[in-house]
């Protein structure tokens, strides 16, 4: 038979591991999400510009983007 202390420090490990796993598993699909269906798009920062009463130029949404999508790295 197997003594109890090894069982208890397999089921430590086990759970350890798939405490690691479950982090970097849901890390990877959280970002992949946020690729497809990223928390702003251009349409949203017009819709700003037009709240705030002006017409954004295409350089301002570009710049917009830009800055959005280096805080996410």
């Amino acid at each position: 038979m197997v003594e109890g202390w090894v069982v208890a420090v397999a089921c430590i490990v086990c759970v350890l591991g798939g405490l690691v796993i479950g982090y970097f598993l849901s890390r990877y699909v959280f970002k992949k999400q946020l690729e497809k269906n990223p928390p702003i798009n251009e349409n949203m920062i017009r819709a700003m510009y037009a709240q705030m009463g002006r017409k954004p130029s295409e350089a301002q949404i570009r710049q917009v983007m830009n800055s959005v999508r280096k805080q996410q790295k």
